[in-house]
């Protein structure tokens, strides 16, 4: 769901209880571009290593030393 900061300004708190109780998130936009993002709190994310997100997430690795990008390769 996406909600405008105008639109946000408002009804903040209703807004927040709603995204307690359903557990969804709220996109944040400032003239149609987003800019927040409003969502539940969780624990798991505090002090965890930001690339622990990502273990086990690759499931090949071939030619790694291949350039990951068309304007990469010479």
């Amino acid at each position: 769901m996406e909600i405008s900061k105008s639109q946000f300004k408002p009804k903040a708190l209703e807004i927040m209880k709603e995204v307690e109780r359903s557990g969804h998130p709220i996109v944040i936009t400032d003239h149609g571009v987003p800019t927040l993002e409003l969502r539940p709190y969780s624990a798991d994310r505090i002090g965890q290593d930001p690339l622990s997100y990502l273990e086990g997430t690759v499931t090949q690795y071939i030619d790694p030393t291949d350039p990951v990008a068309e304007k990469d390769r010479q």
